[in-house]
């Protein structure tokens, strides 16, 4: 056996059922491995549109998302993606194909320097120069990915490292250094505190049910991140709903009147945090993003089976607050807003996979996660034409329906996976927002710099057309009833629904 057929040996040992990619001439002999198993080869139309797909698989499970890609050219195309999933600390595994060892550093046809690019984009790029190398990096990226998921990871497989026959395997011992040494202190934060409040992100996800049952020993008041809603169902009174630019009123008055905030698997980014509050405990398995005076460099798990809580009553004093929030528009049957309001109601418990751009703030604002990883969406990079491969992977890992809500400037680019989702005749029903404009963009130039619309218009392709011609059903719809008469349907995907609606703006974070 070579590497490359201990490579997919080791996938299948650690139940890594599916992966996406596109084979080339550096890689092939991982591809000659894979055709031999009974992994899932997705096979996708572009390595942008693998790597969108590996990360909807992660996201929407908490699973390793695969990707597998040649050299340069293959890899480079996976650059945005995985950008967006080191952004969001996603646990995905990027296997990319190399030229020779004796060609690094040279100007050898499709040679450039993979691992010092991707350094830059992914927790750690590995570039192993023999077959053990192979084996350890592999061993020690999965472990990695399945314990402490702080992003994603690259190996470089050379293709003579892929052919190697003699090299040695083993068994791997990973020790993981935590410093819980604050918890002394956060603990005697917390017994003070008659006003706590909870910040949950995605590191939280997988304590939900022990947060949402501790959150109601207690009366816990929770506010959430995006990639946390859901950890506390959004119909809890105690889940005071979005955190951060777009918080709610209750979780603004909440923030700035409680006396001790704790950060379960946040990032505690800018757009989460106004500011870092003096009693701000911070728990996150990634030591590099702890901040504030009680970090706790540790899991959520080993924090909440240490902390002690104790009940509290401020929850009562919150719920005063007026928390209805306006949004206009919602009964004008040209706004996107109002169809993407009946679209969520239509679909209240499906995965829903955005993309970036105005309708995202619509879909943000409107979804009501009762579950975690309902809601897929480009985080913190925010790439546009992240949807329709996202919800290609969503559909892959979890085998639901998957819902898709596209503005028609992101739905063009990664289109082309019109075809895979055909190919793999998913349960994937997209709906496409078509303002004919870069909606943002253009509110952007008029508000702050008083342009007039430039570059922002689209002259777009008859989508009903482009769906029918990949062999997917198709239906345009310009007004409300049209679009409740189709809701009112069993719909089953692949489905492609094109929704025309008038220019609008957004209200923009203050």
């Amino acid at each position: 056996m070579n590497v490359a057929g201990k490579i997919v040996e080791i996938l299948e040992e650690e139940d890594i059922l599916d992966v996406f990619g596109i084979p080339g001439e550096q890689i092939m002999p991982l591809y000659e491995a894979l055709s031999k198993s009974e992994i899932n080869h997705v096979l996708t139309k572009h390595e942008q549109g693998a790597a969108t797909a590996a990360d909807g698989y992660a996201r929407s499970t908490g699973k390793i998302g695969v990707c597998i890609t040649t050299a340069s050219p293959g890899a480079l195309n996976t650059t945005m993606p995985l950008a967006t999933a080191f952004k969001d600390n996603l646990p995905v595994l990027i296997l990319t194909g190399d030229n020779e060892l004796k060609y690094r550093g040279s100007d050898h046809f499709q040679s450039t320097p993979q691992v010092e690019m991707f350094k830059h984009i992914t927790r750690a790029s590995y570039n192993p120069l023999n077959g053990t190398e192979a084996m350890y990096m592999l061993r020690a990226s999965i472990y990695e990915l399945k314990n402490f998921p702080k992003g994603p990871i690259h190996i470089n497989l050379s293709k003579d490292v892929l052919l190697q026959e003699e090299f040695d395997d083993f068994d791997l011992c990973y020790l993981c250094e935590d410093d819980m040494s604050n918890l002394s202190r956060a603990q005697e934060v917390i017994d003070n505190a008659e006003r706590p409040l909870l910040i949950l992100g995605a590191g939280a996800i997988s304590q939900a049910q022990l947060i949402e049952d501790m959150a109601n020993k207690y009366q816990i008041p929770a506010v959430t991140t995006f990639h946390g809603m859901g950890v506390i169902p959004e119909r809890s009174p105690l889940n005071l709903g979005l955190c951060g630019i777009r918080a709610t009123e209750r979780a603004k008055y909440a923030f700035e009147n409680a006396d001790c905030i704790i950060g379960l698997g946040i990032k505690a980014s800018e757009r989460t945090l106004p500011e870092i509050p003096e009693n701000f405990i911070h728990v996150n398995i990634n030591r590099d993003v702890l901040v504030g005076n009680y970090p706790i460099h540790g899991s959520v798990a080993d924090f909440l089976a240490e902390i002690k809580f104790k009940p509290v009553s401020w929850i009562e004093e919150i719920s005063q607050i007026d928390d209805s929030y306006h949004i206009e528009g919602l009964d004008d049957e040209s706004k996107p807003q109002a169809a993407i309001k009946r679209i969520l109601e239509r679909f209240p418990d499906n995965i829903v996979a955005s993309d970036a751009g105005s309708h995202t703030t619509w879909v943000t604002l409107l979804k009501k996660s009762q579950r975690p990883r309902q809601l897929l969406f480009s985080g913190a990079m925010a790439p546009m034409g992240y949807g329709l491969p996202a919800a290609i992977g969503a559909g892959i890992a979890t085998g639901e329906k998957v819902i898709v809500i596209n503005g028609d400037g992101d739905f063009q680019m990664n289109l082309q996976e019109l075809a895979t989702l055909k190919q793999q005749d998913l349960d994937v029903i997209v709906f496409i927002i078509n303002n004919s404009e870069f909606g943002i963009i253009r509110q952007w130039e008029e508000s702050f710099y008083g342009m007039e619309p430039y570059q922002v218009k689209l002259e777009n392709p008859d989508f009903v057309k482009l769906a029918s011609s990949y062999g997917i059903d198709a239906v345009r719809v310009d007004n409300l009833d049209d679009l409740e008469m189709i809701l009112d349907k069993d719909l089953t995907g692949p489905l492609v629904i094109e929704v025309i609606v008038e220019s609008e703006d957004i209200p923009l974070p203050s």
